[in-house]
């Protein structure tokens, strides 16, 4: 009886290696993962961040190896988000209802740069933004190289979204396609858009991310929606007429005030049909739309230029799409086809169940597949796989050579080519090609100096 209590207390382990075995979890995929840990808490959002794994948890936030899954480093923190890219990468931390925000090292956790003042953050691969505000009306929007130590530049706005906003308060830009089982963040952080849509009192402000210059501010008309895409301005009109409502979309160039393109039939999903009040940002994700037109087909649109990039046949589904390509679900749900955008041409297929999820990142195609439940991996231009997991784990992120899944407090890495899948070459098969200064280009601007002129020497 003694032994019992002393065990179930602690003061004592006269078992250590049985009390190991009752620990142990089970393997969450099959294949096995290269490792698997048991983070402190469910995690909020994972991140692959250069060599790290930094794992967003309620009231803290870890850092662990991607090659063993140790931990390296752990602290208290109401929020987390990563800036940077594979080589550059910083972990912004900070607490509810207390302003400003700390600039940690993900390999090590030291303080690279502190603030004491900002009230948001945004973060993406190749810029921070913060802003400040010393009265409700007097803000300032900062912007950081994500190892920088002075700002590239700062604007003026005239007051934010009311209350301290924390991490990557949304802005007026695109909704993207949800995938169950493959989490919202899994591509990590992006580049930032040439434009960003600040809704302030009503209006809304449009920044250039390259100067900092605020070229419009803008009040939307009644049965207006705006939204900053591609380089441009949407205006967004919903009409309810004769029981339906009738969409026209305008795009404007904020430097010159003038409409570059228009269309009118294609519903962007921003109306809930209750007197066609746009209460949501158009789908799509980064310089591209999702919308329907007339005849019930969905269609990928260029922000940029208006272009149709792809239409869909009857019955076809999109379930995710991103500057370069799109995946599509079949009429009769058996498949899964892969489209470059703007190529008039087949692309790749395979089988998939009627309940399949996808998402695009840079590095892969994701595909979740229940009944059996599994996780796959392709590369998004010409379908090879990657690797291929029977397991009900999620997918939490994605990087250059495998992904983070898991499931309640455990997570894993697998790494491309387990299981006997194939491994693409160094170079990333069919990854979006950069542009000057390694920026990837909106898909109208593939090979020449982007919407601003901002990829080409003294552009912008």
């Amino acid at each position: 009886m003694t032994v019992v209590i002393l065990a179930a207390t602690g003061v004592w382990n006269p078992f250590p290696r049985m009390w190991d075995w009752v620990d142990r979890s089970e393997p969450i995929s099959e294949p096995d993962v290269v490792w698997q840990q048991r983070v402190g808490g469910t995690p909020r959002s994972v991140t692959i961040a250069g060599d790290t794994v930094v794992v967003e948890q309620r009231t803290r936030v870890e850092a662990r190896s991607l090659a063993t899954g140790s931990q390296l480093w752990e602290r208290k923190a109401d929020w987390a988000a990563v800036a940077g890219g594979d080589r550059d990468p910083v972990v912004a931390v900070g607490k509810l209802l207390v302003k400003g925000y700390e600039l940690l090292d993900p390999a090590t956790g030291a303080v690279r740069r502190r603030d004491d003042r900002a009230v948001a953050v945004w973060t993406y691969r190749d810029l921070l933004l913060d802003v400040r505000c010393v009265a409700a009306t007097d803000c300032t929007l900062s912007a950081w190289e994500p190892r920088g130590t002075r700002p590239l530049w700062t604007a003026f706005l005239p007051g934010v979204h009311s209350g301290l906003l924390a991490d990557n308060p949304e802005l007026l830009g695109t909704r993207r396609l949800d995938a169950p089982r493959i989490d919202d963040g899994v591509a990590g952080p992006e580049d930032v858009p040439p434009l960003l849509g600040f809704p302030v009192d009503g209006r809304v402000h449009v920044v250039d991310t390259a100067t900092g210059r605020v070229l419009q501010n803008v009040q939307p008309g009644r049965e207006e929606r705006l939204a900053v895409i591609g380089g441009r301005l949407l205006r967004i009109r919903a009409t309810s007429r004769d029981g339906s409502c009738y969409f026209d979309i305008s795009a404007v160039d904020p430097a010159t005030g003038q409409q570059v393109w228009r269309r009118t039939g294609v519903n962007l999903r921003t109306a809930d049909y209750a007197g066609c009040v746009q209460r949501e940002d158009p789908q799509g994700a980064r310089n591209v739309l999702i919308g329907v037109g007339p005849d019930g087909r969905e269609a990928v649109l260029d922000g940029y230029d208006g272009r149709l990039l792809l239409v869909g046949a009857d019955g076809e589904k999109l379930l995710a799409v991103d500057d370069r390509y799109a995946l599509v679900r079949s009429a009769d749900k058996r498949t899964i086809v892969g489209r470059e955008l703007g190529v008039d041409r087949a692309g790749w297929s395979r089988p998939a169940g009627g309940k399949s999820g996808a998402a695009l990142t840079p590095y892969a195609a994701l595909i979740a597949e229940e009944k059996p439940s599994r996780l796959i991996a392709v590369t998004p231009a010409g379908g090879r796989e990657l690797v291929v997991l029977r397991t009900s784990a999620n997918a939490l992120a994605v990087g250059p050579n495998g992904m983070i899944i898991g499931e309640g407090r455990e997570i894993g890495y697998v790494r491309w080519g387990a299981g006997g899948a194939v491994v693409p070459p160094a170079a990333g098969d069919g990854l979006p090609g950069p542009g000057p200064g390694g920026t990837r280009l909106p898909p109208s601007q593939q090979g020449d100096c982007g919407p601003k002129n901002e990829l080409c020497p003294g552009g912008g």
